[in-house]
């Protein structure tokens, strides 16, 4: 079983992920489905927006 490391940019879409969630989630895949997602999710509650880009980055 291999250990995740987290890179330097990782921890920056992580900390862009709790300020900003679409920005953090941008930053990982782009413009995309889980950006639309994420804004959709953001607009109807900041909470549910951070959860959703932190899934996204800590997946990908």
């Amino acid at each position: 079983m291999a250990v995740a490391t987290a890179e330097p940019s990782d921890i920056l879409k992580i900390i862009l992920a709790i300020l900003l969630p679409p920005v953090g989630v941008f930053l990982e895949v782009g413009l995309g489905l889980p950006f639309v997602i994420n804004v959709l999710l953001t607009i109807l509650g900041y909470i549910p927006g951070i959860i959703h880009a932190l899934y996204v980055i800590l997946t990908r």
